[in-house]
């Protein structure tokens, strides 16, 4: 296929990085256009031939296609520029920002043909049937599934959103064009007039589309989760380290596709020599942004392993708490024993779809503590994940 063979000239080693992200986005772009600009104007010499404004409607959206390719050309382009003093996590937002604009483009082209398709309903015309109709609607259909694997592919390589939007986007056009042709062939050997009905079909298709691509690209600029593959690959590589005994409060930034910024707390033996622990973490941050790309700061937390004492109490506050929530975690355990109180000092984390208030968990935890004999005081520290 010409996408992958695309990947492996534009990709050496398979080293994604902004050089060849640009690349391949730069090539898909040019093709997008080409292949566009070609299938649009077919459609809308024929549509204009055959009286059909469903064909027609369909080649203006090829038209937009190609401009919406060209926005992908320039939005590679400024994504590609390295950091500076008012960027300092780079540009590879803009492709974000140009998936907007592709959607925005096709919101304003499905409301036109909407108008368009309404005005064939109340004011009937006639479809000029030719095989050459059929003809051009088929090449357009195998031409559109040729550059969604193209667009699709592409977009998974380089993990580019714009792309894969493009993707989706000719994906509805062959299920556009092929409700197109149906309404041709059903117009002729039925005489059934559906081209504007049709129409209607074919502006919904786009609009849908166009909506679909804004909220995506509004997600990836508010800031949304990081996938689960992403999450787990960094906790099992962070406890891959011998000394690791645990981590804690993980936070995924991205500022594009090759862009992305994590900080963690990772516990240690409070025994361990601190410089031996500090130059473990040093290690795990630059082994991170040598292999992966990923910009590790790591928050070093020396827990106490060996205090029977603490540590009871540590699992007794769990089953606490996972009495009333298995999904409720706690960290960063502390406590502090004198003569006459116990201060426990420790984080829980609280998930979205847990619905308990602070306050219960609290006063939970504090009924299971008077049973114990013994004077505790709590101090909790309740927070929301970030993945």
């Amino acid at each position: 296929m010409f996408s992958q063979f695309l990947i492996k000239k534009l990709i050496k080693d398979n080293k994604i990085d902004t050089k060849s992200r640009e690349l391949v986005g730069r090539v898909s772009s040019y093709v997008g256009i080409a292949l566009n600009i070609c299938l649009a104007s077919m459609k809308m010499i024929t549509g204009t031939i055959f009286h059909s404004v469903s064909i027609f409607a369909d080649g203006v959206n090829n038209l937009s296609d190609a401009g919406n390719s060209l926005i992908l050309l320039i939005s590679f382009k400024l994504s590609s520029r390295p950091a500076d003093e008012e960027h300092p996590f780079g540009h590879e937002r803009t492709e974000y920002l140009a998936s907007m604009v592709v959607g925005a483009s096709i919101l304003v082209l499905s409301f036109e043909l909407l108008k368009s398709a309404v005005d064939k309903i109340i004011h009937p015309s006639g479809i000029e049937f030719s095989y050459l109709m059929v003809i051009v609607l088929v090449v357009s259909i195998l031409g559109k599934i040729w550059l969604y694997y193209f667009y699709r592919n592409c977009g998974k390589a380089i993990d580019s959103l714009v792309l894969q939007a493009s993707a989706q986007d000719s994906r509805n056009d062959v299920l556009a064009t092929i409700t197109v042709l149906a309404s041709a062939c059903i117009s002729y050997f039925f005489h059934i007039q559906l081209d504007g009905w049709m129409g209607i079909v074919v502006a919904v298709v786009i609009l849908m589309s166009g909506i679909e691509i804004i909220k995506e690209a509004l997600n990836k600029i508010l800031g949304e989760a990081p996938s689960k593959e992403l999450v787990d690959m960094i906790e099992r590589e962070i406890m891959s380290y011998d000394g690791v005994l645990g981590i804690h409060d993980l936070m995924v930034h991205s500022y594009g596709p090759n862009r992305c910024f994590v900080s963690v707390h990772a516990e240690v033996d409070s025994k361990v020599d601190v410089l031996q622990s500090h130059d473990l973490i040093d290690n795990i941050e630059q082994n991170f942004l040598k292999e992966k790309g990923i910009h590790v700061v790591i928050h070093m937390d020396p827990i106490v392993v060996d205090d029977p004492v603490i540590m009871e109490l540590k699992q007794a506050i769990q089953t606490c708490v996972n009495e009333l929530s298995s999904d409720l975690r706690i960290h960063d355990f502390r406590a502090v024993i004198g003569q006459t109180h116990t201060n426990l000092i420790f984080d829980c984390v609280v998930p979205y779809s847990c619905k308990l208030s602070y306050e219960t968990i609290q006063q939970h935890v504090d009924e299971m503590l008077k049973k114990q004999g013994h004077v505790y005081h709590t101090v909790i520290t309740f927070e929301r994940p970030y993945n």
